[in-house]
């Protein structure tokens, strides 16, 4: 994969258009938009630094009773010396009470479904003011160990096509809540986006024999790898410091993950995690756990790979990506890279 020269300031490059063939779209690099990459900072912090630690919510320990009904515990059957806790969303997309359509999708008419579904929360910590990254790196492991768990619930239905974990961190990245949590909504269908994305990774792979994110990406876009992961600036990043980590080894499930490599996914996590919070000044964030959908046959379990995405949320969505879907993002990836590449911090 071809990149540029690098230089010491991205205002000193001209603008580029760069294709994400992996999700089949174009993005803008358009440094003029920007300050130096290594003064890009969230103008709004996720979380205040004032909060009272003694903050109490319907998910902290002792207040089970407020939310929606468990489906289980860390450890199971903890009491309430529970780690993290998987509930029902009190107010949830879909329905898991519904009756799921029986017939072929395709012969539907009317382009209308039964909103049968789940949605779940992950309560990843009994303390209200304690962070995804302020949990060890084992105790972010266990987090990921409990998305598998309920992942091989959820694909039991035969309804279910696709499963998307993901985390709102700030209220101006989507979260109602301030207390550490994610969220995993079972689809029955498969969301036209992954689609997009499954056909993109097929074709490359039937063009060059390869899957596409088993290839060594230029070192100028590495930020860190670990015994089992990389993490990435990606070439043609949508959103500035956006990040990727990707199992060295193929893999379309990422609910195959083992003991092992999952306590590795989540020290390399709570690394970028701590990286993104020491540079761009604690941003919200979005986190989301690409995976195959549920029932992938053999033809697109050979091409398609998993990986883990963190887009800070340092810029507004505006007209013009509205408009096209294409988005422009002001930081070149091999310098995002870099910056966070420096970016020292203790664990």
């Amino acid at each position: 994969m071809a990149t540029p020269a690098s230089s010491n300031s991205s205002s000193a490059r001209n603008p580029e258009l760069r294709r994400d063939k992996i999700n089949n779209k174009w993005v803008i690099f358009s440094p003029a938009r920007s300050k130096r990459p290594s003064d890009f900072k969230s103008r709004a912090p996720a979380s205040d630094p004032n909060q009272n630690p003694n903050q109490e919510c319907p998910f902290c320990v002792g207040h089970e009773h407020e939310c929606a009904p468990e489906i289980f515990r860390v450890p199971p059957d903890s009491g309430p010396k529970w780690k993290i806790r998987v509930i029902q969303n009190l107010y949830p997309a879909l329905s898991r009470d519904l009756e799921p359509h029986s017939g072929d999708l395709g012969s539907l008419e009317c382009g209308i479904l039964p909103g049968f579904g789940f949605h779940d929360v992950v309560i990843e910590t009994p303390t209200h003011p304690v962070h995804l990254s302020d949990l060890s790196s084992s105790g972010v492991a266990e987090v990921l160990l409990a998305y598998k768990q309920r992942i091989i619930q959820l694909a039991s239905f035969e309804a279910i096509k696709y499963i998307q974990v993901f985390k709102n961190h700030g209220a101006s990245a989507g979260a109602s809540m301030s207390h550490s949590h994610s969220q995993i909504i079972a689809l029955p269908i498969i969301p036209p986006s992954i689609s997009t994305r499954l056909t993109a990774m097929k074709e490359h792979f039937d063009q060059t024999g390869k899957c596409i994110l088993c290839e060594v990406p230029p070192k100028e876009l590495l930020i860190h790898e670990s015994r089992h992961f990389i993490s990435i600036v990606p070439f043609a990043a949508t959103y500035a410091f956006e990040i990727w980590i990707i199992p060295r080894h193929h893999s379309a499930h990422f609910h195959h993950i083992d003991k092992e490599k999952a306590e590795d996914l989540g020290c390399i996590l709570k690394l970028m995690l701590k990286k993104m919070a020491m540079q761009l000044n604690n941003p919200p964030f979005n986190l989301m756990i690409h995976t195959s959908p549920i029932q992938s046959d053999d033809s697109h379990l050979s091409c398609t790979h998993w990986y883990l995405q963190i887009v800070p949320q340092l810029t507004v969505l505006a007209g013009f990506e509205v408009a096209t879907g294409c988005h422009i993002n002001p930081v070149f990836p091999e310098d995002g890279a870099k910056v966070l590449r420096e970016v020292n911090v203790e664990m």
